[in-house]
Parts: structure tokens; C-alpha cells; sequence
């Protein structure tokens, strides 16, 4: 029989951690970091490395970590290795040793150091295998430095080791019964294993990479600094693939979202989950789109649009909000103050202002005027609303679904419409308009006499006190 082929590197994520600090029910390496968690990121930089396997060492919300981790597809299908009582990063490296197998090399990565890419890897192994190291760590310039255990001095040093390393599978962990516990933390240090290598005169190589301040998910802070930092890097490859961000540092753009070219963003844009943004569209100010496709020139300012589609050239806002499941076809209005839910504006048709459109379709070319509102729940159920083609609904009307509005109709401004409305019909619905004339002159006669009586009354009551 042939001998099984082995994978020549295994990576090995470490997200055990519980991430105290933070003070959050959400495990540290499933905090978001620009809308993926922390681990997703780290995975993705560990795939540059082609791995054979894929350990992931959990502890600390094991259900919830492995869970997410499933989700994402990852290949190789990811082994899991529940470490038990956390004694540090040396000691989840070591309970990972039997899911290994017998590799060549280990990739070991902390899962919750979210800025660390693919080129990092692949670079970090290039070096690795030029020099034949039997461990090769990746080192940067820190902004903040944490560990517990530091001298003063060493403090002041700015390069610091990051928990990425290559190590050759067999010199690991021959290495890692060795480590002690000789710190504040009484945990087995994963970087003391290159102390040991290199007293054993093993050749250990770093290479130094620029994460443009390096911090890790620890606390709120340490999130925040990573946050900046990643929302920089996006925003950096979106300009460079020609998108306009007029303000790049007020811009919030998720590491899933896609932006065509000409496309301008301006100031507290916030596009995020997988929102795709078409070419020559306009973005903003003050606009946050989730999950939602807008297509090629369309214009969506001083807006929320959410699991929707903004068809091209459509226009959305100022002050609208567009709800899951709506679709704007070419040219479409929702103007201001509208909200749409549900439903599809069709081409080149309008609701410019003050409505409520909910579980509906309107057809092309269609004006529904100010303040009218599709009345689809019952109390109980929700109901559809059809206006066709070329229809024009009256400013203040009331759809109350279920109801149909045919090719060409018209609702009177000011109606409360129950039937469905036939094709090029008009439909009105209101009581008959009563004028009474010389109101205002004998109303104001009236109110000007009550006030003069008022006041006679109450001079005599004070003349009476004084008596």
C-alpha cells in the first residue's frame, strides 16, 4: 500500500482567551473588528498559508467559538481542541500537539490579533524556510505595550514579538515540556520555547512587520485602536481601486463590503455587512447602508437603507429609511421623510416625501403624493398593496389593503381608499364639504363679548372686597 500522504504545515489558532477586560459575554476572538470578528480575520491570514490542517484551540465560550467558526466554510475543515484550564499559550500550543499530526512545520496564531494579513504569513514563512530556522517569529512597532511581566526598560522598547510564529513540528514540542511557569502569571509562555531553541543552538529568524500601530483585541481601548487601524487599511485599498473618500477618517466601510469605481463617499458613510456598491454612485453624508446593493450612478444621502436593493440612478433620502426586503428599480424616488418596507418601487416611479409604503409593489412610472400611507396591518396580518402603472395617488391617501389600483387611476388627495380602484378611474372618498358663511365675523364678535362680560365680572368682585 502507498504511504499516506501528510500535510506539510499545520496552523493552529489559539482562541481560548476570555478576554476579561472587556467586561462582555461575547468571547475576544468573536469581538467585530469592521464587521467580522477578530478570529475571522486571523483565519483569513492563515489561510495565505495553505495549511494542510487547521487546529483551533478553544476554551473560554467553546460552543459559541466553534459555532462562528463553522459558518465561515474554512478549508480545511477545521479540528477543534478544547484546552481545558487556561495555563497560558504554551500550554494551549501543547494540548493542540495530537490534532497536529505529523507535519513538517506549525503555524501558530493568536486568534485574537485581527491586523495581522496574509502577506505577513507568507512572508514570515519565505523567511522561515530561506534561513531553515527551527522557529521564525514576526516582531512590529508597538504603540502600546501590555504584558504584565515587563521591566521598566523593557517597557520602553517599542518592537515587540507578535504571537505569530513558524516553528518545525518536531523541535516545538520537544521543546514545550521544558517551558516553566516562573512569572507573575504562573502560565507556560509560548515565546519562551525560542529561548530554549536557541540554547540548544538552533537557528531562530524573525522578521519585522508594520501594522501601523500593532494592538490586540484586549479591551475597549485596545479594540478601538484596532478598529482605526483596519478602517484605515479598507479605506486605503478602496481609494487605490478608485473610489473617492472625501473624508477618509470619518468613512466606516466593513472588510466584506465591495465599492465600484467613481463611486463618491462622503463624510460618516457607514457601509457595512455585505453591501455591494455599484460605479459613479454617491454615498452620504450621514448614511448607513447594511447588507444592501446599490447600483451603478445612484444617490442615497442623510439615509438608513437595510437588506434592500437602490436600483441605478435611483435616489434615496435625505432622512429616508429604505427596510429589508425593498427594491428601487431604475430612476426610482424614496424622498424625504419616506419609509419604504418590503416592497418594490418600480422604474422611474416616485414617493417623494412624508409616506409610508409597506408590503407593496408599484408599477413604473407612478407619483404617490405627500403623506399617503399603504395600510397593510390589521391588527392581525399583514397585507398587500398593488398600484400599477402611470398611477397618480393623491397627497394624504390611505391604501387600506388588501387593495389594487389599476393602470392610470387616481386617488383624490385627502381619501381613505377600501375598494380596489379600476383602471383610469378616479377614486374619492370624503364627506361633503359644508361652508358657512360669515363664520369668522360673528366668531370673532362672539369671543371679543365673552372676553369684555369676563372682565366686567371680575372688576366687580374687587370692588365688593374693598367695601
Amino acid at each position: 500500500m502507498p504511504e499516506k500522504t501528510v500535510p506539510s504545515l499545520a496552523a493552529v489558532l489559539l482562541a481560548a482567551g476570555k478576554g476579561k477586560r472587556l467586561k462582555s459575554k461575547l468571547p475576544k476572538v468573536l469581538q467585530p473588528v469592521r464587521g467580522r470578528p477578530a478570529l475571522w480575520h486571523v483565519a483569513r491570514a492563515a489561510m495565505a498559508a495553505r495549511p494542510g490542517r487547521l487546529v483551533v484551540v478553544v476554551g473560554h465560550g467553546a460552543e459559541q467559538v466553534e459555532e462562528a467558526v463553522r459558518s465561515w466554510g474554512l478549508r480545511p475543515e477545521p479540528i477543534f481542541v478544547r484546552q481545558g484550564q487556561p495555563l497560558g499559550t504554551g500550554h494551549a500550543v501543547g494540548s493542540a500537539e495530537e490534532a497536529v499530526g505529523r507535519v513538517a512545520e506549525v503555524l501558530v496564531m493568536a486568534g485574537d490579533d485581527p491586523l495581522v494579513e496574509g502577506a505577513h504569513v507568507r512572508r514570515l514563512l519565505g523567511v522561515h524556510h530561506r534561513t531553515k530556522a527551527a522557529a521564525s517569529i514576526l516582531t512590529t512597532e508597538v504603540d502600546i505595550v501590555e504584558e504584565p511581566d515587563l521591566t521598566p526598560t523593557q517597557r520602553a522598547v517599542r518592537e515587540m514579538s507578535t504571537l505569530v510564529y513558524v516553528f518545525r513540528r518536531d523541535d516545538l514540542f520537544r521543546a514545550l515540556p521544558l517551558v516553566g511557569r516562573d512569572n507573575r502569571l504562573r502560565e507556560y509562555y509560548l515565546p519562551d520555547v525560542l529561548g530554549i531553541l536557541m540554547d540548544k543552538g538552533e537557528r531562530v529568524s524573525a522578521v519585522k512587520g508594520d501594522f501601523g500601530g500593532w494592538a490586540g483585541v484586549n479591551s475597549r481601548a485596545t479594540m478601538a485602536v484596532v478598529d482605526r487601524i483596519m478602517r484605515e487599511r479598507i479605506n486605503a485599498r478602496h481609494m487605490a481601486k478608485g473610489v473617492t473618500i472625501l473624508d477618509p477618517e470619518t468613512t466606516f466601510i466593513d472588510v466584506d463590503v465591495r465599492i465600484g469605481p467613481d463611486t463618491i463617499l462622503h463624510p460618516l458613510a457607514f457601509l457595512e455587512g455585505e453591501s455591494r456598491i455599484g460605479s459613479g454612485a454617491e454615498i452620504g453624508p450621514a448614511t448607513r447602508i447594511i447588507d444592501s446593493r446599490i447600483d451603478d450612478g445612484a444617490v442615497v444621502q442623510f439615509s438608513v437603507v437595510r437588506g434592500s436593493r437602490i436600483g441605478p440612478r435611483a435616489t434615496v433620502g435625505p432622512y429616508a429609511h429604505v427596510r429589508p426586503g425593498t427594491v428601487l428599480k431604475e430612476g426610482a424616488k424614496a424622498g424625504s421623510f419616506v419609509e419604504i418596507k418590503a416592497s418594490e418601487v418600480g422604474a422611474g416611479s416616485k414617493v417623494p416625501h412624508l409616506s409610508y409604503v409597506g408590503d407593496a409593489r408599484i408599477g413604473k412610472g407612478t407619483n404617490i403624493g405627500a403623506g399617503t400611507v399603504t395600510v397593510n396591518y390589521d391588527g392581525y396580518r399583514k397585507h398587500r398593496t398593488v398600484i400599477d402603472d402611470d398611477v397618480r395617488i393623491g397627497s394624504d391617501t390611505m391604501l387600506v389593503a388588501p387593495i389594487n389600483v389599476g393602470k392610470g387611476a387616481v386617488t383624490g388627495a385627502g381619501s381613505t381608499i377600501t375598494k380596489d380602484v379600476p383602471a383610469g378611474s378616479l377614486a374619492v372618498e370624503r364627506s361633503e364639504q359644508r361652508v358657512v358663511k360669515g363664520y369668522r365675523r360673528r366668531k370673532d364678535a362672539d369671543t371679543a363679548a365673552r372676553a369684555k362680560a369676563g372682565s366686567g365680572r371680575s372688576a366687580g368682585s374687587k370692588a365688593k372686597g374693598k367695601r
